[in-house]
Parts: C-alpha cells; sequence; structure tokens
C-alpha cells in the first residue's frame, strides 16, 4: 500500500457511516478508560453521589455535580484527547476503534500515508464537521468516496480491506 503507484487500483473499499460510528464507539469507551482514573485522582470522591431508597444503596457517577478544576478540565476535554489522536494517527494512521475494525486513513489522492499538516487540518475539521449538528459527520453516509467534512478539508479518506467497490487513488 504504501508504494502503490498512482491510479493503481487495489482490494480495498472506503469505510462508510456505520461502521466509522462503531470505531467512535470504541474509541469513545477506550478514551474513557483512559480519563475515569485521571478524574478520580483529580477530584477524589467528589465525581460519586450516593442514591439510597427502601432499602437500597447505590454509588453512581454524577455528572451535574462533577466539575472538573479549571485547567484540568482543558486538559482532560481538548488537550489529551487531541494528543492521543494525533499520535495514533501519526503512528498508526488510526485509532484504536479503526485499528480493531480494520480501518485506515490515508491520503485521498495518493493512498499513502497523509503528511502532519493533512493530520492537522483532518483533527481541526472535526470541529467543522461537529458544529453544525454534526452534519460533516452524517456526510460520511451520502458522499460517493465516504468523506467527511474533516477528509475532505484535510484531503483524506478512511479505507477498509473488504473490497466491495475499489478504491481508485488520483481522482
Amino acid at each position: 500500500m504504501e508504494n502503490a503507484p498512482q491510479g493503481s487500483e487495489q482490494p480495498l473499499e472506503y469505510a462508510g457511516f456505520w461502521v466509522r460510528v462503531f470505531a467512535s464507539i470504541i474509541d469513545t469507551f477506550l478514551f474513557g478508560l483512559l480519563i475515569l482514573p485521571i478524574i478520580a485522582l483529580t477530584m477524589g470522591d467528589a465525581q460519586w453521589s450516593s442514591v439510597e431508597g427502601e432499602g437500597m444503596h447505590m454509588s453512581t457517577m454524577s455528572f451535574q455535580t462533577m466539575q472538573v478544576p479549571g485547567g484540568m478540565n482543558m486538559v482532560l476535554n481538548y488537550i489529551l484527547p487531541a494528543i492521543v489522536v494525533l499520535l495514533f494517527w501519526v503512528y498508526k494512521s488510526a485509532t484504536p476503534g479503526k485499528l480493531i475494525l480494520k480501518l485506515r486513513i490515508v491520503d485521498a489522492k495518493t493512498g499513502e500515508k497523509p503528511s502532519t499538516a493533512q493530520w492537522l487540518l483532518r483533527y481541526l475539521g472535526y470541529y467543522l464537521s461537529a458544529v453544525v449538528f454534526m452534519l460533516g459527520f452524517i456526510w460520511v453516509g451520502f458522499d460517493r468516496r465516504k468523506q467527511g467534512w474533516h477528509d475532505k478539508i484535510a484531503r483524506t479518506v478512511v479505507i477498509s480491506d473488504k473490497g466491495k467497490e475499489p478504491v481508485r487513488f488520483g481522482d
């Protein structure tokens, strides 16, 4: 794949909307496993509340009272996710969810690994894709090449090794 000539066809397919949603769900779950211990360490018992009633006692995470301290909020919600996602993209061309589902992100023109500038544009494009009622992500379901707005901005495609419609590089 890395040395594929321009214009070549390979037994790949564009990764569609639902498989990418599933990859995102996997990523969210795995990131939650990473971030929950950090929240517990920074907040101690403050994020837990007790629910009691009729012989029942249950501890639950209280999102209403959860207030991550100032700078830590920025780190946990913006900086850490950006670092984790960009590192996975740069070194694996996919997030963990995409890796599990055998998907990868490639340059839409060459089929090779995207440049650092493309990775950064793609990540910033996530915000644009999300800001208008998530239409940039929903767009994947309607686009011929299954590109979201963030893919179009960065000139990337997400591919899978299942081989329905051949991927044509150089279009």
